[in-house]
């Protein structure tokens, strides 16, 4: 049984280091996930990996059904979630191509179904959120990268925005102003999902591109694409090396 999954985004569709072994089209309570589970082996470990978007990326980010994502790894014995997630920096260190590993998120997304606790409750439920990120994971990780001479940041605020479309400066100078250091469209409701059904989860953020007003005139998908390459190499590099850590 595979206890660890790995969440791909933008720019991880597929893990090419991973040998499969089968592929199981899940059912919820919810409706379906996003993708079949592939399960298959990394480094000799077995290991679970969804792609958010669709094996096609064809699912923006408002329209992901989170919830059947991760009831469909709950269900399938998944302990332990990497969610790897493509997004822009505020933060005039976190320069396109690095890795980061935030600490805290700030939800800015309105009208997704973002909790389980909604229906047929014998008591009303609130998770504790005041850490969003397992600490042990998150540990293990900057360890890791530390151990193989990779760099990553250890900490930083993620804006989960809405989406699909990219912000504007004013808006990029307010998330600023508010504390965030990230901005990406998926960090939100998954990690809540994940802490109402008691996974220990981490995101490992690529940033693809600087923020509104912090870089380039202009954010194309050329730019976008070329720097997501770069930190999904150094992603995939750091998964290799965390893998046989964690299961």
């Amino acid at each position: 049984m595979a206890t660890l999954a790995i969440i791909g985004g933008t720019g991880l569709t597929s893990l090419k280091d991973l040998h499969l072994t089968r592929r199981e089209v899940m059912h919820t309570p919810y409706g379906e996930p996003s993708a079949p589970l592939v399960f298959g082996e990394m480094c000799g470990k077995e290991l679970l990996f969804l792609p958010r978007h669709g094996a096609g990326h064809t699912i923006p980010p408002h329209k992901i059904n989170y919830r059947a994502n991760l009831w469909a790894l709950k269900e399938s014995g998944v302990e332990k979630v990497i969610a790897v997630n493509a997004v822009g920096a505020i933060r005039a260190d976190m320069t396109p191509g690095k890795l980061v590993v935030p600490d805290q998120i700030i939800d800015y997304t309105w009208s997704r179904t973002n909790t389980f606790f909604e229906e047929g409750l014998n008591h009303v439920t609130h998770i504790d959120f005041t850490e969003p990120y397992s600490a042990a994971l998150r540990k293990v990780l900057i360890d890791t990268a530390t151990d193989n001479g990779i760099e990553v940041i250890g900490e930083g605020t993620y804006a989960a925005t809405q989406g699909p479309r990219l912000e504007t400066t004013a808006e990029i100078n307010k998330l600023e102003r508010d504390g965030c250091d990230l901005v990406g469209m998926t960090g939100m409701p998954e990690a809540a999902l994940a802490r109402e059904l008691e996974l220990d989860y981490v995101c490992l953020a690529v940033v693809a591109n600087m923020g509104a007003g912090r870089g380039e005139p202009t954010i194309t998908m050329a730019m976008i694409e070329h720097y997501l390459g770069e930190g999904m190499a150094r992603a995939r590099q750091l998964l290799e090396q965390v893998v046989p850590r964690l299961v």
